[in-house]
This record gives structure tokens, C-alpha cells and sequence, in this order.
């Protein structure tokens, strides 16, 4: 017999960007593991470099980033971490990114506009990623722009759990901030114990981005603890205007619920003086210090990425993490 057999272990590396250092050393900490040292920084002409410290030969790679602003950077860089592993010989490369950089741009509205979902989607096939694994995408067909394996996490219940303990005393309903999120607030009002549901018909000014022409609410909200839910919170406009609207139907208040805090200018002033009881976030985007207040709840999304990490190394299921929904 020729040849040479040998059984080797899988061996878990975990790799993170430079958008958001604290949430991967959150996720590495409940690994029980560290972040692989790497050398990564900028030429004088703004050119990104990245080196890994040790090798990586036949690892199981996981390379963790959150695409924040400025969100071209730090896509690059990530791009950037994945080729390089590639070329160090990492046996498969799964890309992990909290927040999906351009998922807004899922299909054209008009003629000559680009789909640059699609387009990021092969920027990481092309670098050498395996698999996809993303936290509440905007819309659920990017599922199918990347060509593997798309591990599309919902921080529902992170998210759920804190409202239904938090108020759960009160008679509640769920509130889709339009008719396109309908399922996603079925599955909150299932995990808030069948409360009722609502949504906003609203119509967009497709020439002014992140700007409401009109509200009107659709659903029995008086009386009620509204729990208002969406994937992102941009600049505010939609969230707020949509808070205001449920309000004056007569609700008892308002609790905002949304995965990613862009909260680009001018959202917490929005915010601020939006009447809401609370507006509940998670981590998979950085905050800084001037964009917190005092209604802001923000609840680590890292306890999720870690099992999802755990998951697809032990060839375990993701889907069991959310009772078959993903």
C-alpha cells in the first residue's frame, strides 16, 4: 500500500479587524481562546497591510469584522485578512461580519443603479471565503448572492428577552416599521407570548434616502406597550417618525428595537427627543461614547457569534439555535 495517512485535529483560529476589537474579544473570551497576533496598518498613501504573526496552515479560520464607518476601510481590511489567509494555506475561511456592509443595496429600484450586496458578496468569494456567517440581514434573499454556506443569525432573542422581562407585566404589541418586516414581528409576537400585531404603511421619497413622506399605523396599538422593531437604526428619520405616529394612534409608549446602532448624524438627537419609553440595540456595530444616552439599552450580540462559531467548527447545526427558524 503507498501513500501515507495521517489523522490530524481541526484547529479552531479566530482572526478580528481593527473596526471593533472589544466585541471579538468578547467572542474569543467565551471560546475560550485568543485572537490570532497580527501586524495590520497603513501606508502614507492610505494603502491597508496586514501580516499574521504565527501560521495558519490548515486552520479553521473564522475572521471577525464589523463593517462600520468608515465602512470602505474596514471592508477592504477584511477582504484584505481573508486573502492573506488563503494564501497562508487556511483550510477553510469563514467570514463573520455583524453588520453586512451595503445590504441596504439588495436590488435595483431604478435603472442604472448598481446591487452592491451582490457585489460585496463576491469581493469575499473572490479573496477566498468559504462560508458567511451575519447577523440580521436587511433583506434575506443576500442569503443567496454568496456562492457557500450563509449562517444568517437573528439577535431576536437577545433582543425579545430583555423586553419580555422588562415589560412583560404590560399588555404589549409588536410593530413592523413597514410590510416588508411582517414575518420577522410574527416571530417576535411568538416569542413575546402571541401579542398582537401592527405595522406602519409608509411612503419614501426615493430621491431623498432615510427620509418618510407618511405614516399611518395599521393595527390596534391603544393602550398598549408598542415594541417597534427593526434590523438598523441609520440616521433616525423612519424609526422616530414611525414612534410618533404609533403614539398618536394612542399607544401607552414605545420601546425601539433594532440589531445594528448605525445612528449616523443626526439619530440620537432624533432619539432624544423621540417619545419612547427605551431603545434596545445590540454591539454588532462599535458605540462611542458621544453617540450614548440615557433611553439607549445596548446588549452584547457576542454570546450568539461564539456559539455560531462553536456550531460550524464542530460541524454542529445553527439552525437548532433558533428552534429551525434560520
Amino acid at each position: 500500500m503507498t501513500g501515507m495517512k495521517r489523522t490530524t485535529e481541526k484547529n479552531l483560529m479566530v482572526f478580528s479587524g481593527r473596526a471593533h476589537p472589544e466585541l471579538a474579544e468578547e467572542v474569543v473570551s467565551l471560546l475560550d481562546t485568543e485572537l490570532v497576533p497580527q501586524s495590520a496598518y497603513e501606508f502614507a498613501n492610505s494603502e491597508i497591510y496586514v501580516r499574521y504573526e504565527e501560521s495558519v496552515r490548515g486552520c479553521d479560520a473564522f475572521v471577525l469584522q464589523s463593517h462600520t464607518a468608515p465602512i470602505n476601510e474596514w471592508i477592504m481590511e477584511h477582504l484584505i485578512m481573508v486573502d492573506a489567509l488563503k494564501r497562508a494555506s487556511a483550510k477553510r475561511i469563514t467570514v463573520v461580519m455583524p453588520f453586512y456592509g451595503y445590504a441596504r443595496q439588495d436590488k435595483k429600484h431604478r435603472g442604472r443603479e448598481p446591487i452592491s450586496a451582490r457585489l460585496v458578496a463576491d469581493l469575499f468569494k473572490t479573496a477566498g471565503a468559504d462560508r458567511l456567517i451575519t447577523v440580521d440581514l436587511h433583506a434575506d434573499q443576500i442569503q443567496g448572492f454568496f456562492d457557500g454556506p450563509v449562517d444568517h443569525l437573528m439577535a431576536l432573542p437577545i433582543l425579545a428577552d430583555h423586553v419580555r422581562a422588562k415589560y412583560g407585566d404590560q399588555p404589549l404589541a409588536v410593530v413592523s416599521p413597514d410590510a416588508g418586516r411582517i414575518k420577522v414581528a410574527e416571530r417576535w409576537a411568538s416569542r413575546l407570548g402571541g401579542a398582537p400585531l401592527a405595522f406602519i404603511h409608509k411612503s419614501r421619497n426615493i430621491d431623498r434616502p432615510n427620509e418618510i413622506v407618511a405614516n399611518r399605523v395599521v393595527g390596534a396599538v391603544r393602550g398598549r406597550m408598542c415594541v417597534l422593531v427593526d434590523d438598523m437604526i441609520d440616521t433616525g428619520g423612519t424609526i422616530t417618525k414611525a414612534a410618533e405616529a404609533i403614539m398618536a394612534d394612542g399607544a401607552a409608549g414605545v420601546v425601539i428595537a433594532a440589531t445594528h446602532a448605525i445612528l449616523s448624524e443626526p439619530a440620537v438627537d432624533r432619539l432624544k427627543n423621540c417619545p419612547v419609553s427605551e431603545v434596545v440595540v445590540t454591539n454588532t456595530l462599535p458605540m462611542t461614547p458621544d453617540r450614548e444616552f440615557d433611553k439607549l439599552t445596548q446588549l452584547s450580540i457576542a454570546p450568539l457569534i461564539a456559539r455560531a462559531i462553536r456550531e460550524v467548527f464542530e460541524d454542529g447545526s445553527v439552525t437548532s439555535m433558533f428552534d429551525g427558524h434560520a
